[in-house]
């Protein structure tokens, strides 16, 4: 039967007159009872897809949200909105892609910059964030999602007073707007007023308008202003807290395995036989050197690669996927590394290729430099380092490994299957046991050339030891890369150790395990082996 287009069109003039009274339950019952009925418009599935969201069924929503882009892909309300549901599914990368296109087509849209910003801010790119924020808040001054976007960043950086300078912008426009108050109490923290902190910080956990997300965040910087006055029981219970909660908001991660994958990389790794290993020396990439600076999350990769940065024959990339390529080829499970132990110099040569492709794509021009690739994880990669680059230094990083885990259970990460297991303190243990046996196998049957980088040493006598890893890489040492503090802030990405690395270098981060002993107890048995190996 063909459809009357003047009741379609009434229909649709009701729908939007509904949301724009805000009265979205009526809006979207006759948007899906209009869908059900046949008619099909972008506007109906972006409003039914709304009510989804609501529910927190968010698949369901993007499927819908999908069909409206595909019948009307210049919509710049379904495009929008389907970048958000994408943000809210944490796939960042593909909400980004759909800004993108957006923008393509509207350059002028001040809150699709304030979007692209979020995504490039939950994907670690702060530089530009700042610069899609700025935009935002250049083609509308009043945007204050903006400025609150703009004193995050600032306050990701260690950039405290540019942070307290925008999040107050922000609180004159919207009183009491949650990420603007965070900011503000991770200001107050950093300069030591834990009383004014703590109070900002419950205010944000007690805010019916606060989000999961907002409360979660809050909980974990209130755990830090507990840790700072030596509430450690208090402390331990307020990062427990704010980890259960993002173990609920990023749950989608809760059914990758990443520990059962490491251990069975420890398995394959196990039973080649060293004699069929060989690498043959890789063709001239133009670096005058290449390093992997590896070892598992907060052992203090990143204190050295800000410092190596300093050194003008250094160039790095903080924490890409250089690998990719090379893992998609011989790491995909069931795992054997025999075809990677046995390929032909010409598949070697094209994962080369990629892999200085991705340099070169992400801005980094190696010829003549020391190239330094710093990814913690990148541990489990080091069959394939060893077979593509069997020239390059491995630069390891150790620290205490309850020190380790405390720090990766207290610090909130950029989310991925092995963050999620730092959420739980045997989560971390598991993972970081399997990563360390699996390195020490590496390093046994691979012949790696091995240079260990100890965190206690460095912290006790920096320099001493910065220049024994410069030897290693044949560098010099030179007083500026120890001026580090500035460089970190003006990274384009971020760790949870770029706002503690901008005050300069900080000496009481060793043995902050003794004050959560207690709590750690269950997990020391894990841990044991480990520490005895490294001589804890």
């Amino acid at each position: 039967m063909a459809r009357n287009l003047e009741t379609d069109l009434e229909t649709l003039r009701t729908v939007l007159g509904l949301a724009q009274k805000r009265d979205f339950a009526a809006a979207a019952a006759l948007a899906e009872r209009t869908l059900a009925d046949g008619f099909e418009h972008p506007m109906l599935l972006n409003i039914s897809a709304t009510r989804l969201e609501q529910e927190g069924k968010y698949e369901e929503a993007q499927k819908l949200l999908e069909r409206a882009v595909a019948i009307a892909p210049t919509d710049v309300g379904a495009r929008n909105a389907l970048g958000l549901c994408l943000q809210r599914l944490d796939r960042p990368a593909e909400a980004l892609y759909h800004i993108d296109e957006l923008l393509r087509q509207h350059p002028e849209l001040p809150f699709a910059h304030v979007n692209k910003g979020n995504a490039l801010m939950t994907l670690g790119s702060l530089g530009r964030a700042k610069q899609s924020q700025l935009r935002a808040f250049e083609l509308e001054p009043g945007n204050f999602s903006a400025t609150a976007a703009l004193a995050s960043i600032a306050s990701h950086r260690g950039q405290h007073q540019e942070a307290r300078e925008w999040a107050e912008r922000t609180l004159k426009a919207v009183p009491g707007f949650p990420d603007a108050v965070l900011c503000l109490a991770a200001a107050e923290l950093a300069a030591g007023d834990g009383q004014s902190a703590e109070q900002r910080l419950r205010q944000v956990i007690n805010d019916s308008r606060a989000g999961a997300a907002d409360r979660a965040r809050a909980t974990g910087l209130l755990a830090d202003v507990l840790d700072m006055g030596g509430r450690y029981d208090e402390a331990f219970e307020a990062y427990g807290t704010c980890n259960q909660s993002l173990r609920q908001i990023h749950r989608r991660f809760a059914s990758a395995n990443v520990v059962g994958y490491a251990r069975a990389l420890t398995a394959a790794l196990e039973k080649l036989d060293a004699a069929q290993w060989s690498a043959a020396q890789a063709p001239s990439s133009g670096a005058a050197g290449h390093a992997f600076l590896l070892g598992f999350p907060r052992t203090g990769t990143t204190l050295v690669e800000v410092v190596l940065d300093g050194n003008p024959r250094v160039v790095s990339l903080e924490e890409h996927e250089l690998l990719a390529d090379g893992v998609l080829a011989f790491m995909c499970e069931p795992l054997d590394f025999t075809a990677l132990a046995r390929a032909d110099a010409a598949t070697l040569d094209q994962l080369r290729e990629a892999y200085w492709r991705r340099v070169r794509s992400a801005g980094v021009e190696v010829a003549g430099k020391v190239f330094v690739d710093k990814h913690p994880l990148n541990t489990l990669k080091l069959p394939l380092i060893a077979k593509l680059f069997p020239q390059a230094k491995i630069l390891f990083a150790v620290r205490d490994p309850r020190d380790v885990i405390l720090s990766c259970f207290r610090r909130r990460f950029q989310m991925n299957p092995s963050m999620y297991e730092f959420l739980t303190l045997p989560g971390a243990a598991a993972l970081y046991a399997t990563v360390m046996q699996f390195a020490d196998t590496a390093q046994r049957v691979l012949k790696l050339d091995w240079h260990e980088v100890r965190y206690e040493r460095l912290i006790a006598d920096f320099e001493q030891e910065m220049r024994g890893i410069c030897a290693t890489l044949g560098l010099d040492w030179n007083s500026s890369m120890g001026e580090f503090a500035q460089r970190v802030q003006d990274r384009e990405h971020a760790t949870p150790s770029t706002a503690q690395l901008s005050q300069g270098l900080v000496t009481s981060a060793t043995a902050q395990w003794r004050h959560y002993e207690a709590h750690l107890s269950s997990v020391l048995p894990v841990l044991k082996p480990w520490i005895e190996r490294l001589a804890y």
